[in-house]
């Protein structure tokens, strides 16, 4: 099958019609000093559909997936079992998108899963409002920023020292491109408490995470009084939404916004994306809310039927009146958190969230017991920090030599701040009393 249309006496006529001598007519604009000599070195010449896909397969197999041995990766992404029904669901055509529709109305199904997914994303933050979803947690929290700014007519913005640096920089750089100052506390295991001693009279919003991401679980209640003493707001962020199955939930701490990542819940760890961002407020801040509401209403005939209520990106409304430029809701993601969390319901999520911490706590006493292990992180859900003697780094490689992906080195989010000792793993219902004494075997064979 040939793939290419056009033959070079149909590119010679559409460069004569346009008045161009050859393609390369097209960059004169461009330096000479920026154009390419030549090949680019290292690249290889087109080939065939069939040696591409020997490559790409050759590439595919160097991966090593989350189902293969022990694992105990998180921080921000998590391992957890997702029914074999969700995937059926998002998959029937009435539901399946990956966007927002630009005739709402016509998308009946897509809007009644947007809004069953905001109901359910309200109920678990326990918030008044939530919206259609966003990109990710981190940008998200970027957005609760920025919104924040726009609320209180304040230009600073306070970040603790447990909000996840991924979180910590995104928020960084849309804020910065904005003129609004960011203040970053310095990391802390259990350090969430320090917001409520940053805020001042400039502040516009403190940004604590609970659990962190040291796993540190945190009520913030006292970080929302001392900002709304000064007429500031508290943006409380989760990584991890099972965490809302058993933890106190934002609204319940005084947040005014809540941020998350919605990975846990119906989305696979996938490499590290497509997932999907959780915005909820309360209700007298909606109109500065980012992205999109959708409402419930009845139509002529008195049946119900649902609508884009509110829709505030630039695309929808004048540039000067949108609240963000955020281009799509992450509809597919959104749709698979949807099935999962109406599987579970509410008492599945609270069984669901019981056996994490469980799992959570057997790694941890599993590992107290190796010879030389601290641990650092005082309350947790399903991840915690621990101290080893050694080079984390060193100690994880060994570790996965021996096929155990033991977690995540502190100092790879926090280079250069003393962590190099430090290792955070998270456990969730996957992980099996078989995987926590392989890990636990294999760290005392790498300590020894």
């Amino acid at each position: 099958m040939r793939y290419l249309p056009l033959t070079p006496e149909d590119r010679k006529e559409m460069l004569a019609t346009i008045g161009a001598a050859s393609i390369d007519d097209f960059y004169t604009d461009v330096p000479e000093a920026a154009r390419l000599g030549g090949k680019i070195a290292g690249l290889p010449d087109h080939q065939g559909e069939l040696a591409v896909e020997r490559h790409m397969g050759a590439l595919a197999a160097k991966n090593r997936t989350a189902s293969e041995g022990p694992f105990f990766v998180g921080c921000g992404a998590y391992k957890h079992h997702v029914p074999a029904t969700v995937d059926h669901i998002i998959q029937r055509s009435e539901f399946l998108t990956t966007y927002t529709p630009y005739q709402p109305e016509i998308a009946q199904g897509t809007l009644q899963t947007l809004f069953e997914f905001q109901s359910q994303v309200a109920a678990l933050t326990a918030m008044e409002v939530a919206n259609a979803s966003m990109y990710d947690g981190s940008t998200a929290c970027a957005e609760a920023a920025v919104m924040a700014c726009r609320v209180t007519r304040r230009q600073k913005v306070v970040l603790s020292g447990g909000l996840h640096p991924h979180y910590a920089a995104a928020t960084r750089t849309v804020c910065e491109a904005q003129g609004i100052e960011v203040v970053q506390l310095a990391p802390g295991i259990d350090a969430e408490l320090a917001l409520a001693e940053a805020v001042d009279d400039e502040t516009a919003c403190v940004i604590g995470q609970s659990p962190n991401v040291f796993g540190t679980v945190t009520d913030l209640t006292p970080v929302a009084d001392a900002a709304h003493e000064k007429k500031a707001l508290l943006v409380s962020v989760f990584t991890e939404a099972v965490s809302l199955g058993m933890t106190m939930p934002p609204g319940e701490m005084g947040a005014d916004i809540a941020v998350g990542e919605g990975q846990s819940i119906g989305n696979p760890l996938n490499f590290g994306g497509p997932y999907v961002g959780l915005f909820a407020c309360s209700k007298k801040l909606m109109r500065q809310m980012p992205g999109r509401l959708c409402g419930e209403t009845v139509d002529a005939d008195g049946n119900r039927g649902f609508v884009l209520t509110l829709s505030t990106r630039e695309q929808h409304i004048r540039r000067d009146k949108a609240t963000s430029n955020i281009c799509t809701n992450a509809g597919l993601c959104t749709l698979a958190f949807t099935a999962h969390m109406t599987l579970l319901g509410e008492k599945g999520l609270g069984h669901l969230a019981q056996l994490n911490h469980e799992a959570a706590c057997m790694l941890a006493d599993a590992l107290e017991g190796v010879s030389g292990v601290e641990l650092l992180t005082p309350r947790f859900f399903n991840e915690f920090a621990f101290r080893i003697p050694g080079d984390a780094g060193d100690v994880l490689e060994k570790l996965d030599g021996l096929g155990v992906v033991g977690g995540v080195r502190a100092s790879r989010l926090y280079p250069g701040k003393g962590l190099d000792d430090v290792i955070i793993a998270a456990a969730t219902e996957c992980t099996s009393e078989a995987d926590i004494k392989a890990y636990a075997d294999a760290l005392v064979k790498v300590l020894a």
